[in-house]
């Protein structure tokens, strides 16, 4: 939009909304002048506000949306979508039970198993532990597990009295592959003088580290047959793991697996057990959603004081303009423009901003990290080993749109002012 362009179109008498008149003066004004100087600093100041805040809620949100798929992928890595459990007996006949189950639509796969809260022991440490009996075929089969096996392997795990233990238990215990570890059981034998805690020692024949601190530093893979006469489940066990096709829908799933497993049985699912869990991460989402979206509504407030300066600096100006012919419209249009822009111009810089920063997030972690000394999301407090962030196309559209909306509102105000101004009134003292 050049001054060459509103010429011509002033010459051929032919003038459109937004057309170079509009432009052209929108421009100008938000040109720095030595005497209108201070104007040009609120705008870069909106700007600045803008672009940080639509960066920042696209970083916030990507990384929430990161935080919750990597603890769902693992949360439902290590544990099944449902699970069917005797109610107060052990589950026996499991085998064809399981194979009742398997005949489900939806259901993948069905997994006995035997699980319970120990103490374990080393001449080092001592700390808690969640024991989970399974076959060999069913451990490999858990990917999460049998892919991030760094020790040892899990090849002959049904045949000897070996367990696999995560990364930071073995780090705690002081142990490593090869060593003995001693879990204790308050299943014990019942004697007179009361329960009787039962204590053996089991070598460890592979270490995983699953990335997520809290099962690496808790869990121990034991064979199912060792595991049931640990926990003195006689010929039962203690659950049947169940994984189906869609566990975003796994309520749907709760019927007839009910009805196959019969009357004496009780069936959770994910949702149910982790219910708490998630919905404080989508209560501290929106939460942080809202707070954020206040950095964006400051920075149209900045617009608006801008222009508001603007058009009392501009008064007698824009009273020229209007006695040269210059339309209400035409007029307001400018303002509108000169007000959009910065929105336009921050939204954008604000998004690609944004990008940029999900892109390579776990690099600038790491960065920052080493340049304050200081360890950025531990793994202890996040549970995760690494910061992610997951773009959802959907909210980054409608960050852009809410911010866009916001920009655009905020000039509507101060552009009316500047057509709403009497020219007479304007020039009455000059």
């Amino acid at each position: 939009m050049t001054e060459a362009t509103y010429h011509r179109e002033r010459r051929t008498g032919k003038s459109r909304a937004f057309g170079a008149f509009e432009w052209l003066l929108a421009m100008r004004y938000l040109r720095s002048r030595r005497r209108e100087g201070i104007v040009s600093v609120i705008a870069i100041i909106s700007f600045l506000g803008i672009m940080l805040g639509v960066a920042t809620l696209i970083i916030v949100m990507s990384v929430m949306n990161g935080f919750r798929t990597e603890l769902l992928s693992r949360i439902l890595g290590v544990n099944g979508h449902m699970y069917v459990q005797g109610i107060g007996v052990n589950i026996t006949g499991y085998d064809a039970l399981a194979d009742e189950i398997r005949k489900v639509q939806g259901v993948t796969s069905v997994v006995p198993l035997v699980d319970g809260q120990v103490m374990v022991q080393s001449p080092q440490n001592a700390g808690g532990a969640l024991v989970r009996g399974m076959r060999e075929a069913d451990l490999k089969a858990m990917s999460i597990v049998s892919d991030n096996v760094t020790l040892g392997s899990l090849d002959g795990f049904d045949e000897g009295s070996g367990v696999a233990v995560g990364s930071r238990l073995a780090q705690n215990l002081g142990l490593t592959l090869g060593d003995n570890i001693t879990l204790l059981s308050p299943r014990g034998a019942i004697t007179p003088f009361g329960t009787a805690p039962r204590v053996a020692a089991f070598e460890i024949r592979a270490i995983f580290e699953l990335g997520m601190s809290e099962y690496d530093a808790s869990f121990v893979f034991m064979p199912l047959d060792e595991a049931r006469a640990f926990f003195r489940t006689n010929e039962g066990v203690s659950a049947l793991e169940i994984r189906v096709t869609n566990p975003d829908r796994i309520n749907t799933y709760v019927s007839p697996i009910a009805a196959v497993a019969g009357p004496g049985s009780m069936v959770t699912t994910w949702q149910q057990r982790n219910e708490s869990f998630f919905s404080a991460l989508q209560v501290e989402r929106n939460v942080m959603f809202l707070i954020l979206t206040l950095i964006l509504i400051v920075a149209s407030l900045n617009i608006i004081s801008g222009l508001v300066m603007l058009v009392k600096d501009k008064g007698r100006d824009i009273a020229v303009l209007r006695t040269m012919g210059a339309t209400r419209g035409a007029v307001m249009r400018a303002f509108f423009i000169s007000g959009a822009s910065i929105g336009v111009m921050g939204t954008m810089a604000g998004f690609l901003l944004g990008l940029v920063f999900c892109l390579n997030i776990e690099t600038l972690r790491q960065w920052l990290s080493s340049l304050s000394g200081t360890e950025l999301f531990s793994p202890e407090v996040y549970f995760l080993s690494r910061m992610p962030a997951e773009v959802d196309p959907g909210e980054v559209t409608a960050v852009v749109a809410m911010a866009l909306f916001l920009s655009f509102a905020a000039t509507l105000y101060p552009a009316w002012r500047a057509a709403s101004l009497d020219p007479v009134e304007a020039l009455r003292y000059e």
